[in-house]
């Protein structure tokens, strides 16, 4: 089997966020034969627009999608922002749905996880992200879900947490193994 390349999607734009430290955490202990790239620049997306999505498409969608199409599938990290979905994931989520029908992670498996300050560690983000990004294309692996709760890490990094990193780790490896 070939190697299995995930790309990995953050909510967050902060550098320091839990969130993305939770992406970097996949791609340092993902399993042998499974690289997971974290995508930067979400932030220079513009909103989408279908007035801009033709041939002169925005040099960082080309790269979202170049980036999607040479994935095998993708994980996505995300916080919870008032009850919902981060602006930045959703914006993303919407150019990789197009064109409609045919994104570029059409049929590719994908898991939501993440992590927030609320008690239950972002699972209302998590599942409406499932939602859009589950009509945006890919498959969703439902029983893929790993919310961590901001309060449970005591101020360290997600990887000082066996039990999150060793969850991530399964996650990962789980989400390689939905490549067909």
């Amino acid at each position: 089997m070939a190697d299995v390349k995930i790309l990995a999607l953050v909510g967050s734009l902060r550098a320091a966020s839990i969130n993305r430290q939770l992406a970097e955490l996949a791609a340092e202990t993902a399993p042998d034969g499974v690289t997971v790239t974290v995508v930067e620049g979400l932030g220079d997306l513009p909103f989408y627009n279908e007035d801009i999505d033709n041939e002169n498409v925005p040099a960082s969608v080309v790269a979202l999608r170049e980036a999607a199409a040479d994935a095998d599938a993708a994980l996505v990290v995300t916080p919870e922002y008032n009850g919902s979905i981060p602006g930045v994931l959703k914006n993303a989520i919407d150019w990789l749905s197009r064109p409609f029908g045919n994104g570029a992670l059409k049929g590719k498996p994908a898991a939501v996880i993440g992590g927030s300050f609320g008690q239950y560690g972002g699972v209302w983000a998590h599942d409406e992200t499932r939602k859009s990004f589950g009509f945006a294309g890919p498959r969703i692996v439902e029983d893929l879900k790993l919310s961590v709760r901001f309060k449970s890490l005591d101020g360290k990094h997600p990887r000082e947490n066996a039990e999150v990193a060793e969850t991530l780790r399964s996650i990962v490896g789980k989400l390689a193994a939905e490549v067909g």
